[in-house]
């Protein structure tokens, strides 16, 4: 039997944690399952959080959630899942930074956490028991950690950018009362 190496066994443990979580969430988002909304109701949710358009943001978001999940939890194109994950919690964080830290008050602490260890695993990689490794890394290339991370970074600043814009326009020029 070959010696388990104890740092690709607790990137299995962390990733396949931390993927489940995050496939969870996103199935919620778009499936409705685990209580959520579906597809209808992450739209409404979205549109009431000022991410606009509202169906298309609530596709991104469980995609980058149940798909990064999937990923993480298989190895499977890690770099690209890790940073889908971390884009779509990025926007999380921006919906409950308003809060403070702490998730008891409300605040952002859990969906930064998700982001962080998403990202981490996208960084570092899957390890050998992984289908990274059983493909020989194709999915799992210094270029790919780059593109990724990059795109991934560039695409959560501007919605979140877009959003802070909408939301800082409806206080300035708040609509008028019907008479």
């Amino acid at each position: 039997m070959a010696h388990l190496n104890r740092r690709d066994l607790g990137l299995l443990v962390l990733r396949v944690g931390t993927g489940a979580v995050l496939a969870a969430h996103g199935t919620q988002k778009l499936l409705g399952w685990f209580g959520g909304g579906g597809l209808e109701g992450t739209t409404k949710a979205m549109e009431a959080m000022g991410f606009s358009p509202g169906r298309e943001s609530a596709i991104a978001a469980g995609l980058g959630e149940a798909g990064g999940g999937v990923l993480l939890a298989l190895g499977l194109a890690t770099p690209a899942a890790g940073a889908a994950a971390a884009g779509a919690m990025a926007g999380a964080v921006s919906v409950h930074a308003p809060a403070g830290f702490f998730a008891a008050a409300g605040g952002y602490e859990y969906p930064a956490f998700l982001g962080f260890t998403a990202a981490a695993i996208g960084i570092t990689g899957a390890g050998r028991y992984s289908l990274d490794h059983a493909t020989g890394h194709v999915l799992d290339r210094p270029w790919v950690v780059a593109t990724a991370f990059i795109g991934t970074a560039l695409a959560a600043a501007a919605v979140v950018g877009r959003r802070a814009v909408e939301q800082a326009d409806e206080e300035t020029d708040p609509e008028p009362e019907p008479a």
